[in-house]
């Protein structure tokens, strides 16, 4: 039995993940920047917003055509070529706020650019870690992902505000060289230009793959798949519930410790509890993400975090929301290290690309509306009430998911169904 490499060894991964740590620690640099820069040019709240939700809108528009072409083109030069228009959109934004005012209408076309390519960078990374990392080593590198992310979430806003403080373009310019240093990373890590399939295509397949069936019937197959996978299903509809309801509670908790008599910097330290908890679970992760199945640790979470919610509301003071925070993001990190590596090892590895785009917008799709559904609660009933509604929802929803025994029962191990196209051949 050939012995595993120690994942801190394998290189092809660990570029990857130094590339994208890098850049993740650039895009949260300017994620406070951008904002700040065009409320000190314009004074305009509302051109901040429009900046901010360009980039949004213009991702999710974008994510599923993008998840489709990744699958069709070159995995490698796809990762290279996006990055390295992420690395210049970055220089081009620098040399923007050089121009001042006049120039600021240029971020709304260069966050078009940006969002699209993040749209691309995200499926071939996927792709990737499922071809270069064996499945016994998933979980972990997973939870280095995670880790990564919720280290950037920490450290990246903070240390926006402060180049910013000494200089307007000295974000933007830091920005530029962690997207060049990405590009950089993902050129020597050299990863698989084509997913590596179970067995060799025979030359009747290799002819059909020739022509190439439109992006119609591509995405129609990739949501037939997921639709017989009943599980899989269920527990993608639970977390659109769940990424709803995370955009939606934080306006409340600041309307909370504001209420209390809470500061602005009190309400900063607060929040910071989700950059704590997180990165502690996200390293926990691999252990505690073996304690339970996919499906009843998603339960687990849906009701961990929806009492974490409720018992913010109690009356202990402006610090006391912390504490829940602490503790529900605790549990966050290891559902999704779980559910990243059971995709990998599920979907069918031609389909990764499509499949990534097709459940991030399934999941995701209600995320925009949680800010406002925040915001609206937290004006209309307080603070305190808004969590205590918020976290009613999601215990609510864990009720209602524990009725479905598909969900109960997942493990991630089943043997996936065939894609459509294929059944027809095995049988």
């Amino acid at each position: 039995m050939t012995q595993l490499v120690p994942l801190r060894r394998n290189t092809t991964f660990q570029l990857l993940w130094a590339g994208s740590a890098i850049s993740s620690v650039g895009t949260e640099l300017t994620r406070l920047a951008t904002p700040l820069l065009v409320l000190a040019t314009t004074g305009s709240a509302v051109l901040a917003a429009v900046v901010a939700g360009t980039r949004s809108a213009a991702a999710l528009l974008a994510q599923i055509p993008a998840g489709v072409w990744v699958d069709r083109w070159d995995r490698r030069r796809t990762l290279v070529t996006s990055q390295a228009v992420q690395a210049g959109t970055a220089a081009v934004l620098a040399v923007a706020v050089l121009g001042g005012e006049k120039w600021i209408w240029a971020f709304v076309p260069l966050a078009v650019v940006d969002g699209i390519c993040s749209c691309f960078v995200g499926p071939v990374r996927t792709t990737a870690i499922g071809s270069v990392v064996p499945p016994p080593q998933l979980r972990q590198a997973f939870a280095q992902e995670e880790a990564r992310s919720l280290a950037a979430r920490l450290v990246g806003p903070p240390l926006g505000g402060l180049l910013y403080s000494f200089g307007r373009t000295i974000p933007f310019l830091v920005d530029a060289v962690t997207f060049l240093a990405a590009t950089i990373c993902a050129v020597l890590a050299k990863v698989p230009r084509r997913p590596v399939l179970t067995s060799e295509p025979s030359s009747a397949s290799s002819a059909e793959e020739a022509r190439k069936p439109s992006m119609r019937a591509e995405l129609g197959e990739a949501f037939t798949w997921i639709w017989r996978q009943r599980g899989l299903r269920n527990i993608t509809g639970a977390v659109l519930i769940l990424n709803l309801i995370g955009g939606a509670f934080l306006l409340p908790v600041i309307v909370l410790v504001q209420e209390r008599g809470g500061s602005d910097v009190a309400t900063g330290i607060v929040l910071a509890g989700i950059g704590i908890g997180g990165l502690v679970g996200a390293i926990a992760a691999p252990r505690t993400g073996n304690i339970l199945p996919p499906g009843k640790l998603l339960l687990a979470v849906l009701g961990t975090f929806g009492a974490c919610l409720a018992t913010m509301a109690l009356p202990l003071g402006p610090w006391w929301p912390t504490v829940p925070l602490i503790c529900l993001s605790l549990a966050t990190p290891a559902l999704n290290v779980v559910m990243g590596a059971v995709f990998v090892q599920l979907v069918p590895k031609e389909m990764l690309g499509r499949m990534d785009a097709v459940l991030t917008v399934c999941e995701r799709s209600l995320a925009p509306l949680g800010p406002p559904l925040g915001g609206f609660l937290a004006a209309a009933i307080g603070g305190a009430n808004a969590l205590i509604v918020l976290g009613c929802v999601l215990v609510l929803t864990a009720v209602v998911a524990a009725l479905s025994r598909e969900l109960r029962d997942f493990t991630g191990d089943d043997r996936p169904v065939d894609a459509p196209g294929e059944a027809a051949e095995h049988s």
